[in-house]
């Protein structure tokens, strides 16, 4: 017979405090995303402050010494920690004057570079503010059409689907849609693949030719390559079919994709790899990054004998605070520095001879080398970039596994994926390798890997089957 009652048990549990997970916070942040946290961090913590004129720690000994039981010890940690928080600003401005007179021509293009994108919306809107579109209505309806556009620049919804839900009358949203599809970039504005390559067919005056019938007719059969079966239907000559749907081609799918910002495409990179003595090293770029200060004035308040216990435990509590956020910024960025470090000692051959070079590399690997936890290096190579003599790149770029070569020299997979692009990009056109070839290639080469990890490399890098690459030309 069971009963019911109250019992006590013991377990153990990992439980992460506030500060522990501020660190990993600041740890895994990438360099806008921190300074963002630090601003947050500014406005609701007095005592932190940007350093502007120099601010000291020293002579900060209370007068009254009932009331700075505890203080003295947490001043004296507040000093040193001031200390060390300039040597590594000085030490980090020191690295940069040591740049060539190239490398700070090259860092400041790249700091020129960065730009804030326009989006589609932005550059429609701009459009439609210049078009001879007078009526309110209508406006109206072309913003809200803008408004529903995906990253393709396709409508999210059909025109009878959005008036339906929205009450627009239909013809309403049709001459918005007019409007709206005469604007740049050529395609925007339409509800699917077909019709938005149908507009660009109609833009570049070949309404009434061949590729609009295939693009209009047998979209299905012209992604599938079977132009045999379509010279046949449509009675044509297999070249015909083979010419106008290389020209097809040539067509944007994605009319909008430029404008797509979700890939990152610019950053300012947190690391910058210089030759420094034949050597290359990791150089910590802090000029995005702001340097915080410990405000004197909160300091001189628990010096100061007429403030109320409230008052210096409140000042007290702000001050371990933004000690323990200035040094989570200090051990965040040594904690990269030294992750980059290992980075460069590992990939020298990517350095001196670009991406086919690269080594393989694990995590595990570098966090026994740096001396910290594999998910230490994880959230601190999250987000974070690195200039190289060969482009800007993730830092997790550097990670990957690989396979040996018949010499047995490691090979990343990142260098397989390249030594399959070039045997794909020197393949004949009328007939393509097939992944079985590639592989015995491949082997030739002295790279040996399985026909399927072929096929997944080949898909990894969007490049079609081999049925699909062939030209009938």
């Amino acid at each position: 017979m069971s009963t019911q009652g109250l019992y006590q048990t013991q377990s153990q549990k990992l439980a992460i405090g506030p500060q522990m997970q501020q660190s990993l916070q600041i740890l895994q942040a990438p360099t806008l995303e921190l300074r963002q946290i630090i601003q947050q961090e500014i406005e609701i913590n007095p005592v932190l402050e940007l350093e502007t004129p120099e601010v000291s720690l020293e002579d900060a000994v209370p007068d009254d010494p009932d009331a700075a039981v505890g203080e003295s010890d947490d001043l004296d940690m507040l000093s040193q920690m001031d200390e060390e928080w300039r040597e590594y600003w000085a030490q980090s401005r020191m690295q940069n004057s040591n740049r060539t007179a190239e490398d700070q021509e090259r860092w400041q293009f790249l700091m020129d570079s960065i730009v804030t994108p326009t989006t589609l919306q932005e550059h429609l809107l701009g459009q439609l503010r210049t078009a001879e579109v007078t009526e309110p209505v209508l406006i109206s309806n072309v913003e809200f059409l803008i408004g529903n556009l995906d990253d393709r620049g396709f409508l999210n919804q059909s025109v009878e689907d959005m008036s339906l839900y929205q009450g627009i009358p239909v013809d309403d949203l049709h001459a918005a849609k007019a409007v709206l599809t005469t604007f740049d970039p050529v395609g925007v504005g339409a509800e699917d693949l077909r019709e938005c390559l149908l507009i660009q067919l109609e833009r570049l005056g070949k309404s009434h030719g061949l590729a609009h019938r295939l693009v209009e007719q047998h979209l299905d059969d012209l992604a599938g390559k079977r132009y045999p079966i379509l010279a046949r239907k449509l009675g044509v000559p297999l070249e015909q079919i083979s010419r106008a749907a290389d020209f097809i081609s040539t067509l944007d799918p994605r009319p909008a994709s430029r404008f797509v910002q979700g890939g990152n495409s610019y950053v300012s990179p947190d690391i910058i790899v210089e030759r420094q003595g034949g050597e290359w090293v990791p150089v910590m770029n802090n000029d995005d990054l702001p340097q915080l200060r410990l405000s004197n004035a909160y300091k001189d308040m628990l010096s100061q004998t007429g403030s109320s216990g409230e008052v210096r435990n409140y000042i007290r509590e702000k001050l371990r605070s933004g000690k323990f956020l200035i040094r989570s910024i200090h051990q965040r960025q040594q904690t990269i520095h030294k992750i980059a470090a290992q980075i460069l000692a590992h990939q020298r051959e990517f350095l001196e001879k670009g991406t086919s070079h690269l080594r393989p590399l694990n995590m595990a690997q570098v966090a026994d080398e740096v001396g910290v936890h594999e998910t230490t290096v994880s959230r601190a190579i999250a987000g974070k970039y690195m200039a190289t003599p060969h482009g800007v790149y993730e830092l997790k770029f550097f990670f990957s596994h690989g396979v040996k070569t018949e010499s047995g020299e490691d090979l990343s997979n990142t260098s397989v994926k390249n030594a399959i692009a070039d045997l794909v990009k020197t393949e004949p056109k009328n007939k393509p390798l097939s992944d079985d070839k590639i592989t015995k290639l491949l082997d030739r080469q002295g790279i040996k890997v399985a026909r399927r990890t072929v096929a997944k490399y080949r898909e990894a890098l969007g490049i079609l089957p081999s049925h699909l690459r062939k030209s009938f030309s």
